[in-house]
């Protein structure tokens, strides 16, 4: 692992997320074996040594790397309040910026905020549009950390087979989500869906103009 950062460091790669990961299972290797040397925490620990310029058994690396560390948060959890808790951790660790899971529900978001207003790093809220039911089905009942409200699953049940319509259907959602997480946190991440640009792209304008009409208010 120390390894692979010093060669990211090399390549003047900056911004890394540190996690766990999902289980093996979840991947498409299934003879794979999970591997938990370091947990997140040792992870984002190990990362600001090496930015002091120290391997993790405490040596000297002869250089000092400039890593900006990130870490994950799930806000689709039953304890808010315990999830928390354990973000605050990583942060006392030294982790300087926070990427939410992908968030389904206006509800979740507010909380997020509220149980966050202590937090002085930037919190990006993962926003990931859905292409139709099949594909919102898959991540509410398959992918670990990922939950969908009834009403989601039911807007995306009602486009049936309508390729096109279940496109709009959810970058519609993702815009609704997203007008939200920019009000609450002015920051956002994009995930593209099997490749269809052309939905980041929509998000992205409609980004920009919400974050300057936001601008302009302060300013007024």
């Amino acid at each position: 692992m120390q390894s692979h950062l010093l060669g990211l460091h090399a390549l003047g790669i900056t911004d890394v997320l540190a996690i766990t990961g999902d289980p093996t299972k979840v991947g498409d290797f299934p003879g794979a074996s999970s591997v938990y040397d370091l947990t997140s925490f040792d992870l984002i620990s190990m990362l600001k040594e090496m930015n002091e310029g120290f391997s993790h058994s405490g040596r000297s690396l002869g250089v000092k790397t400039n890593f900006r560390v990130g870490t994950a948060f799930n806000p689709n959890v039953s304890s808010m309040e315990k999830a928390v808790k354990r973000l605050d951790k990583k942060i006392k660790l030294g982790a300087d910026f926070v990427m939410t899971q992908p968030v389904y529900d206006v509800d979740t978001l507010y909380a997020l905020k509220k149980a966050t207003t202590h937090i002085n790093v930037p919190i990006y809220v993962g926003i990931m549009p859905l292409i139709n039911s099949r594909n919102a089905e898959f991540l509410h009942n398959e992918v670990p950390g990922i939950t969908l409200t009834k009403q989601v699953r039911e807007r995306m049940q009602s486009c049936g087979q309508d390729v096109q319509r279940g496109e709009e259907e959810g970058l519609q959602i993702a815009k609704e989500l997203q007008q939200h997480s920019l009000s609450l946190f002015e920051r956002v991440y994009l995930v593209t869906p099997f490749l269809r640009y052309h939905i980041t792209a929509s998000l992205v304008q409609d980004a920009n103009a919400q974050l300057s009409k936001q601008k302009l208010n302060t300013l007024h």
